[in-house]
C-alpha cells in the first residue's frame, strides 16, 4: 500500500528537521532555565535570507509547551496587550474591510490554508459564510499564479503557518495574501514582495533577512522600498545587537520591527509589562544613508529598528503548525522577530492606513498616546549606547516602542 501524503510529509519534514539550528536558552529569551527553541530556517548562504521564526521546544518550566489546548498567547491576549479594538463576537462572518495583508516567505507550505483555518476556528475569528476560508486567503508563487508551487521546506513552512495566523490574529477582517518565492534569495524574495504590490497588497509582511550584501541598496530600491503608500515591515533579526544589521530591514522606506518580552502582570495599570528582548536586532546600517526623518545622533546610517512587538520565544504565541508539530500535537509556541513583524502588518491592516501612514516617517511624528514606551532591557554591548538598550524614547532594539491602539499606524 502506498504511504498517505500526509505521512510522507511527516517524513519530509522530519528529515529536514535535523539541520535547524538549536539556539541556547541564554540567546534566545530572558527568562528561568530550562527553556529550548530551535531555529526554524538554517544559516543562509551569500545572497540569501534565513526566517526569523523560533519554535519552543522546552519552556521556561522545562516543560514541552504542546497541549489540547493551545499555550502562548493567543489573539484576545494580543487585543489586550496592545489595545486593539474588539475582536469580532464568535459566529461573526467575514466581512472584508478592504485591506490585504501579503505575507511573502520563501518555499511552500502545502498546509497553509488548511492550519490558517483551524487557527482562525480555534480562536472564534471570522470564517467565510459556510466555515471555510476561501473567500479571505489566497497563495500565490512569485509570479502570480496558484501553480506551479515552490519546493517544499519544513522551516519556512513553519515560517509560513506563524506568519498567516499572526496577521490573521490582529486583523481579522483582512485578506491574506501568501506570495511564496521559489527561493529565499533576496532577489526572489524581493520579486515576491513586488508581485503582492501589483496584486494590490496595501501591507505586506516579510519575516526573514541576512547581513547587509555588498548590492543592498540595489535590492532596496528595486524591491523593498519601491512601493509608496504600501506599509512593508520587516522583521529586524533574532541574534542581537552583535550579529550586525540586518537586510531588508535597514531598507530605507520599510518599517523595521523588533522585539519585546511581553510578561502579564497584575499590578501594571496595562496588564502587562514589556522590555527589549535580549535577542531582537538592531544596529546601525552600513549601506543605507540616514533617512531626514530618523533623528537619533548614535548612528551616521539608517538606524534599526522603527517599531516592536512581542518576539521573546519565553513569552511567544500559539501556532497552529501541523507540519512541525505533526498530527498528534499541531499547537506549538513559537517566538522571534517574525512574530512581531506579522503582527504590527496585521495592526496597519486593521487601521486601513493611508498613504501617509504607510512611511515609517509617520511612526516618529505620530507617537502620543499611541505607544508603551519600553525603557528597560538590552540586546547586547555597545558601550552602553541608545543602539542596544531600551531607554525613554527612541532606542535600536524597541524603536519608538510597541503600539497603543491603532494611533501609530
Amino acid at each position: 500500500m502506498r504511504k498517505s501524503s500526509k505521512v510522507m510529509l511527516a517524513a519530509a519534514a522530519a528529515a529536514i528537521a535535523v539541520s535547524f539550528v538549536p539556539v541556547a536558552s541564554a540567546s534566545a529569551g530572558d527568562g528561568g532555565v530550562g527553556l529550548q527553541v530551535q531555529q526554524s530556517c538554517s544559516a543562509p548562504g551569500p545572497g540569501e535570507a534565513a526566517c526569523f521564526s523560533q519554535r519552543v521546544l522546552r519552556d521556561e518550566a522545562g516543560v514541552r509547551p504542546l497541549a489540547t489546548s493551545p499555550q502562548g498567547y493567543n489573539p484576545i491576549d494580543l487585543q489586550q496587550a496592545y489595545k486593539l479594538p474588539a475582536l469580532p463576537a464568535a459566529g461573526t462572518p467575514f466581512a472584508w474591510n478592504g485591506q490585504t495583508v501579503a505575507i511573502v516567505d520563501a518555499f511552500d507550505n502545502p498546509n497553509a490554508a488548511s492550519d490558517l483555518l483551524a487557527y482562525r476556528t480555534q480562536f472564534n475569528l471570522p470564517l467565510c459564510t459556510g466555515g471555510g476560508i476561501a473567500c479571505l486567503f489566497t497563495k500565490v508563487n512569485q509570479n502570480g499564479a496558484t501553480s506551479p508551487l515552490p519546493p517544499f521546506n519544513a522551516g519556512w513552512a513553519g515560517e509560513i503557518a506563524l506568519d498567516v495566523e499572526m496577521a490573521s490574529a490582529t486583523c481579522p477582517m483582512c485578506k491574506i495574501l501568501l506570495v511564496e518565492a521559489t527561493s529565499n534569495s533576496f532577489v526572489n524574495l524581493g520579486i515576491s514582495v513586488n508581485r503582492a504590490a501589483t496584486m494590490g497588497a496595501q501591507v505586506i509582511s516579510n519575516s526573514y533577512g541576512g547581513n547587509e550584501p555588498t548590492n543592498t541598496v540595489s535590492l532596496d530600491n528595486t524591491y523593498f522600498s519601491n512601493h509608496p503608500g504600501v506599509a512593508v515591515l520587516v522583521s529586524s533579526g533574532d541574534f542581537g545587537f552583535s550579529a550586525g544589521p540586518q537586510s531588508p530591514a535597514s531598507g530605507k522606506n520599510v518599517i523595521a520591527v523588533g522585539g519585546t518580552r511581553l510578561t502579564r502582570s497584575a499590578t501594571a495599570v496595562r496588564g502587562f509589562t514589556e522590555k527589549a528582548w535580549s535577542a531582537a536586532g538592531s544596529g546601525c546600517s552600513t549601506k543605507v544613508a540616514k533617512p531626514t526623518w530618523q533623528l537619533d545622533t548614535g548612528c551616521a546610517m539608517r538606524t534599526i529598528a522603527d517599531v516592536s512587538a512581542v518576539a521573546d520565544p519565553a513569552t511567544g504565541v500559539s501556532v497552529y503548525d501541523s507540519i512541525n508539530g505533526g498530527a498528534g500535537s499541531p499547537w506549538l509556541v513559537y517566538g522571534g522577530t517574525s512574530v512581531s513583524a506579522p503582527l504590527i502588518a496585521g495592526m496597519y491592516g486593521k487601521a486601513a492606513h493611508t498613504a501617509t501612514s504607510a512611511s515609517p516617517s509617520y511612526l516618529y511624528s505620530h507617537l502620543a498616546n499611541h505607544r508603551y514606551d519600553i525603557k528597560s532591557g538590552t540586546n547586547g554591548t555597545c558601550g552602553g549606547s541608545y543602539l542596544c538598550k531600551a531607554i525613554a524614547g527612541y532606542d535600536g532594539p524597541t524603536g519608538n516602542g510597541s503600539p497603543k491602539g491603532l494611533g501609530m499606524f
